[in-house]
């Protein structure tokens, strides 16, 4: 092995640690943000019967009336769609003082868990073996200089 292989490997091991690290950051604060999404809903309870208008990959666009007649179509769509289809009709609960953040009744942060906590698992999954392999080789390779050198 030579010296530009071992700035490579030291450079791997770094770039496999910030991606696994930024990963586990990103997914604890996506469920911190779940939560407060939540909190603030809670905060300002307000309940109705929306409508699935669409199902993509990355939201579900809902509509509903509230109380005073105003049709709401959050742009970002409702919090924890899984298992909505257009067409539908579903109980939402949203903010009261900020009608475009709305959740599927009886879904909460607790929903996020799993998904987050499956993503954030396997990228250890990934990184912590490839970690301990790039290490490896890092330590046996500065072994053998200092083998050679005495």
């Amino acid at each position: 092995m030579t010296a530009k292989t071992e700035r490579v490997r030291r450079i791997g091991w770094y770039a496999a640690l910030v991606v696994a690290s930024l990963v586990t950051v990103l997914g604890v604060s996506l469920l911190f943000a779940a939560i407060r999404n939540d909190n603030s809903i809670e905060a300002e309870l307000g309940q109705a019967t929306a409508q699935v208008e669409s199902v993509t990959f990355d939201r579900t666009i809902i509509n509903y009336a509230t109380p005073d007649g105003i049709m709401h179509s959050p742009a970002n769509g409702v919090l924890y769609p899984s298992g909505l289809a257009a067409g539908q009709l579903v109980n939402i609960e949203y903010d009261v003082g900020d009608p475009e953040l709305a959740r599927v009744a009886g879904r909460s942060a607790a929903n996020t868990l799993l998904p987050l906590g499956s993503m954030i698992f396997f990228t250890w999954l990934i990184a912590g073996p490839l970690l301990w392999w790039i290490r490896r080789q890092r330590l046996a390779y500065r072994r053998s200089l200092a083998e050679s050198a005495a």
